[in-house]
């Protein structure tokens, strides 16, 4: 006959093992996870970035970008990377077919495969590509503990619900985030990734043109902004191809040009001027502006770390992509 002290060891097991079993995933990503099994593989990563991104310095933001949409679909785990011959991978999705650096990853993933085949991950060169390049390009650095494993799932309507567009309000910012276990100061932190890259009149356009039944353009835009939009860039409402960038006059270097801007109502996009619709991250945006360079990139760095955790796999819960635009490699 069990006894209730037995009963209560089975409970305390049991808890524990679940507990176990929840941070198993947060706790087997480390740093210099290829130590032994791949030693030069971040170096093989760095140097590449270091060789090709005085070419194209404007592929950082594209890289940065990546992993975010990767991260905020299934996980950290390379999905985003995948091809599908049906048209429905996340890369077919709305928010990703701008997105640009397939070639570049792929190319790394295979100088990698040569020297240490089937060992390192998808998921991790996108996470150490984004960091490489923006450090590359003068940003700020963060760690990033690897040992993430590929996924094989990657679908478009997955990515369209759970990457938040440009046209998010501060609800969706927020829900779309605390989705992902990432809190409003992370929402401002990895906003601040808009200090570098373009973006394309498409995103929006309906702030200028065709903003809601009863307005036109967005009463939240600095109407000499908007004006200057139109009149330059953004000349009609079906302009799906003039690059604007996100961070004028600053669009190359990692700063908090950005903040100021969205304090000046000339964010780019209407999740940018989402971000002083409330009172909370109003203010940490006016703290990040009033203070040191350095403390923005400390924070980013941390925020950039955590998302990077995000719902990972890890050992038999992935696999490792021998080609990453492939699932079944």
């Amino acid at each position: 006959m069990t006894t209730m002290k037995q009963l209560n060891i089975a409970v305390v097991v049991a808890v524990t093992v679940l507990i176990g079993m929840l941070g198993s995933s947060e706790a087997q990503l480390q740093m210099n996870f290829y130590a032994k099994s791949c030693p030069n593989a971040e170096k093989i990563i760095s140097d590449h970035i270091q060789n090709h991104i005085h070419n194209g310095p404007s592929l950082a933001a594209p890289l940065i970008r990546m992993h975010f949409h990767d991260c905020f679909v299934r996980g950290c785990d390379g999905s985003v990377l995948i091809n599908s011959t049906s048209g429905n991978a996340e890369r077919d999705a709305p928010p990703n077919l701008t997105l640009r650096g397939f070639g570049f990853v792929e190319r790394i993933k295979a100088l990698l495969e040569k020297v240490c085949p089937k060992t390192v991950s998808c998921a991790d060169i996108i996470a150490l590509t984004a960091r490489d390049a923006v450090v590359a390009t003068g940003g700020p650095s963060w760690s990033v503990p690897t040992g993430r494993r590929d996924g094989r799932i990657s679908n478009l309507n997955e990515a369209t619900n759970n990457i938040p567009p440009p046209t998010s309000n501060f609800t969706t910012l927020q829900r779309l985030f605390k989705n992902q276990g990432l809190n409003l100061k992370d929402l401002v932190l990895l906003s601040g990734a808009h200090t570098i890259g373009v973006s394309h009149c498409s995103s929006m356009n309906t702030r200028l043109y065709n903003f809601s039944t009863t307005v036109k353009q967005d009463p939240a835009l600095d109407s000499q902004y908007a004006a200057n939009l139109k009149a330059n860039k953004c000349r009609s409402l079906n302009d799906n191809t003039t690059i604007l960038e996100m961070d004028p006059g600053s669009s190359r270097t990692f700063d908090l040009s950005y903040y100021r801007l969205v304090l000046k109502r000339r964010g780019l996009f209407q999740s940018d001027s989402a971000l002083t619709t409330n009172s909370a991250t109003l203010k940490m945006i006016n703290n990040l502006v009033n203070g040191p360079e350095q403390k923005f990139y400390e924070a980013f760095a941390k925020s950039m770390e955590k998302m990077g955790r995000v719902k990972v796999k890890t050992g038999s819960a992935g696999v490792i992509r021998t080609r990453c635009s492939v699932a079944g490699s």
